[in-house]
């Protein structure tokens, strides 16, 4: 059962003043992340976030999926920080033409950052995501939205597989996502737009 729904997708994006992709070609899509507030920036360490997709398909139907993901890096990288700065969190926010289909670390394809990101730095390792605006940095860090492990089930833990990706739970569904984002290359080229949203701004 899905956690939200298409409409309050769209409602939100509209009421934050965000582009909501809907007419032209087929395969516009919008690429929404839901980070869960009710975690309340503790580090969980689990894939408690959620990925959704909403667009038009060629039958002129609207679709809405939502899969399984984390929004913020494991236990494992705030703990062992690869950055002096700290940890980096992507800041909610809309990302135009943040993405492209290419190589995720030259082995798969996935999502791959080519526009600057913002990110909050938490280098305190105190089991809290600090979401401290003074940490802000905004450039190229590799922030792509890719998959873990091939576990029939999905991963349940992030670990290593999150610096501050935004990654997929479960396989399958990572490559029934890149599967629409072929079908909208296809029509829109290969530049996609991605939102990040805490769950209780929703609409």
């Amino acid at each position: 059962m899905d956690r939200y729904s298409k409409q309050q997708i769209k409602d939100t994006l509209i009421d934050k003043g965000y582009k909501h992709f809907t007419g032209g070609a087929p395969y516009n899509l919008n690429i929404v992340g839901i980070r869960n507030s009710a975690t309340k920036q503790v580090i969980t360490n689990k894939f408690d976030d959620t990925m959704t997709v909403s667009y038009t398909d060629e039958n002129g139907e609207e679709q809405y999926h939502e899969y399984k993901c984390t929004t913020d890096p494991g236990k494992y990288y705030s703990e062992h920080i690869l950055n002096s700065s700290g940890v980096a969190i992507l800041k909610p926010g809309q990302y135009r033409g943040s993405h492209k289909i290419a190589l995720h670390q030259g082995k798969y394809e996935a999502l791959c950052q080519r526009k600057p990101l913002s990110v909050y730095r938490d280098a305190n390792r105190d089991g809290n995501y600090d979401l401290d605006e003074n940490t802000i940095e905004t450039g190229l860090f590799g922030i792509n939205i890719h998959k873990a492990g091939s576990r029939e089930n999905g991963s349940t833990q992030v670990d290593k597989w999150s610096a501050g990706c935004q990654v997929f739970a479960i396989e399958t569904e990572f490559y029934e996502f890149m599967l629409l984002t072929h079908r909208a290359k296809d029509h829109w080229g290969n530049g996609f737009t991605y939102t990040l949203l805490n769950s209780n701004e929703l609409c």
